[in-house]
């Protein structure tokens, strides 16, 4: 995508000011979205950026900035202006590039570059419409979305690394919202993955709308839910998103650097309930969140973060092992070229274990049974979280009674950790998109059924 002479010419006027390290990061971008309002299409846009992020670091200190062009002499401006008020004598020499490409193992075959495929992906929504309707006549709206995008990117830096990747995602989702006419709600049904629209060979449109519509109709003849300190099971899949969001951002670089994470100086501790084991994974074949090399040019890992509750690794780009002295773990993810890159997850999840669900809810005297959790707020640093229940029933005398609906969970990742006593063995994997300092980043959060001894929970009963 970029000649190699004019990548060159900009790191070596990088490294001819002084810079300790160079880099450029090429990206092509392609997107198709297709988005449903019951049964008619509402939109469908397609386009194409391209651009050239340069990155340029002394030291500690990194600086970054962005162009669409491709000429020589508008990158090494680029790096003019980077290092205007740091520049000083070489310190170190460039190396010639090595090219190789990345390795797949995903294995994408209907992409975005050969047929975007409208009719076929309008057709799924439509389909998923009508199998939702067809559930209740409750059912009185659905919208439905399908994105796909073909990501290549090209990187070269000061190390002489060339290397190329490009990337497949594609992600449905859909909602329904039933009324009953004097209150509504909704219900959601998503899915996605690192590869092309083959992902359609593995879905049913038809049960794709009847699982939304049955977990609208569920929540619209739920109960107001109690509230105070107790304990709750939370579901397998999407339930991950509190470890990743309360926990996870907090074994990040990015803020394990600054001490800005209450687990900075914890490595090789016990954070968690010993039947806790919490793993990073890019390698996963074709899941939402993989990838083949990070946007720092360098192969994916499997990173275990914490082993039978003991706090065993970080996740490190190549600035945040810089500045730790910790090993880079192929992390370094950014949203686009307009970002430089930071140590973020990838498929991060707690692993199954053996205990049984009908054990965790026989064990509950009173308390709640998350089955599907939703977004929230959570404080960096610490870890302090609110999530809504998107999902919800209320346990009594070791029985699931009826839904509850309003609930949300409300604690710290920290306590968490140490108040989760059983982990099932139903592990499930859900898409999700994070937002840190490098930009929105697609990820997958995951875990089995688990529950959590006492969690303080609110509800409006």
């Amino acid at each position: 995508m970029l000649d190699t002479r004019v990548a060159q010419s900009a790191i070596d006027h990088a490294i001819a000011l002084g810079a300790d390290f160079a880099e450029v990061f090429v990206e092509r971008n392609k997107v198709n979205n297709i988005a449903t309002l019951s049964n008619q299409v509402r939109d469908v846009a397609s386009g194409i950026d391209f651009g050239v992020g340069v990155r340029v670091v002394y030291g500690a200190k990194v600086l970054y900035g962005y162009t669409n062009s491709t000429e020589a002499d508008e990158l090494k401006r680029i790096v003019s202006q980077l290092a205007a008020k740091d520049r000083r004598d070489a310190t170190v020499a460039t190396q010639a590039f090595d090219f190789r490409t990345a390795a797949d193992i995903h294995g994408a075959r209907r992409i975005l570059s050969r047929d975007a495929e409208v009719r076929d992906k309008v057709g799924y929504l439509l389909d998923a419409d009508r199998a939702a309707r067809a559930a209740s006549n409750l059912v009185s709206q659905t919208q439905g979305a399908c994105g796909q995008r073909e990501q290549a990117v090209e990187i070269f830096n000061s190390e002489g690394l060339h290397i190329r990747d490009t990337r497949h995602y594609i992600r449905t989702s859909f909602q329904v919202v039933a009324s009953n006419g004097s209150e509504q709600a909704t219900g959601r049904r998503n899915d996605g993955g690192l590869q092309g629209w083959e992902i359609v060979e593995t879905l049913d449109p038809a049960e794709c709308g009847a699982e939304a519509a049955r977990q609208a109709l569920v929540n619209l003849s739920a109960k107001p839910c109690p509230s105070g300190r107790m304990p709750v099971v939370i579901g397998n899949g999407f339930g991950g998103v509190i470890f990743h969001e309360a926990c996870g951002h907090l074994l990040e670089t990015t803020s394990v650097a600054k001490k800005a994470s209450v687990f900075h100086d914890r490595l090789g501790e016990m954070i968690a309930n010993p039947v806790v084991n919490a793993v990073d994974d890019g390698t996963l074949a074709r899941e939402w969140g993989s990838i083949n090399i990070d946007d720092e040019g360098m192969s994916t890992e499997r990173t275990q973060l914490i082993k039978n509750g003991r706090l065993v690794n970080f996740l490190a780009d190549r600035v945040g092992a810089a500045q730790t002295s910790l090993p880079r773990t192929g992390s370094g993810r950014r949203q686009s070229y307009r970002f430089a890159p930071a140590s973020r997850m990838r498929n991060t999840f707690i692993e199954p274990g053996t205990a049984s669900f009908d054990d965790m809810i026989r064990s509950i005297d009173r308390g709640i049974y998350a089955s599907h959790m939703g977004g929230g707020s959570v404080q960096p640093g610490t870890g302090e979280f609110n999530f809504a229940v998107t999902e919800g029933y209320y346990v009594e005398g070791g029985r699931i009674r009826h839904p509850v609906k309003a609930a949300t969970l409300i604690s710290t990742g920290p306590d968490v950790l140490k108040r989760i006593s059983m982990v099932g063995s139903d592990f499930a994997l859900a898409t999700g998109m994070c937002g840190s300092i490098s930009g929105l980043v697609p990820t997958t959060v995951g875990q089995a059924t688990m529950k959590v001894d006492d969690i303080l929970v609110g509800g409006n009963a």
